[in-house]
């Protein structure tokens, strides 16, 4: 990976490295912890809790997310696996930074436990059964290929489709 990445910027809809599954970091190394660096920058430039490397132009499993909004509480996650999800379920409104304004009801288990390395290639796992357990999910589905529209109920996806044809339209 070979790129210089203060240029990195957030990709919206329909960009298609969002409906590709992300191919794995080989290693974790300088450039990856720059990148990581600059997606974490541009996370908090957005408002947002998270943000997964498709979402910035790159093919790569490995996101970002500060559920807290404070800085001591960011985090990396390189080649997510996430498994034990809880049977309870939630439907809960989510927004996401490559869909502007773009917000729908999703349906999740409350709970997951995640697997991933971090920015130093260190093997971690935590779980939750709060809102970080959300947004991992999130963004894992940005891993692979999958968006908020993919998952909305069908009522939010008929309000939202104005918003989605036009960005749609901005890249014809």
């Amino acid at each position: 990976m070979s790129m210089d990445p203060s240029q990195l910027k957030v990709v919206n809809y329909p960009e298609a490295v969002l409906r590709q599954r992300a191919e794995p970091v080989e290693s974790v190394d300088e450039q990856v912890r720059l990148v990581a660096k600059r997606m974490i920058e541009l996370m908090h430039e957005h408002r947002g809790v998270g943000l997964a490397a498709p979402q910035v132009g790159l093919s790569l499993r490995m996101f970002v997310c500060c559920p807290t909004g404070e800085p001591e509480d960011e985090q990396v996650f390189i080649n997510p696996m996430i498994s034990e999800p809880t049977k309870e379920m939630a439907w809960l409104e989510e927004g996401c930074l490559s869909l502007p304004e773009i917000r729908g009801e999703i349906n999740r288990p409350v709970g997951v436990t995640i697997e991933a390395l971090d920015e130093f290639g260190e093997k971690f796992v935590m779980q939750s059964d709060d809102f970080p357990a959300r947004v991992w999910q999130h963004e894992f589905d940005h891993l692979e290929g999958i968006l908020i529209i993919d998952k909305m109920k069908m009522v939010d996806r008929m309000a939202n489709r104005r918003m989605i044809k036009e960005l749609e339209a901005m890249v014809k």
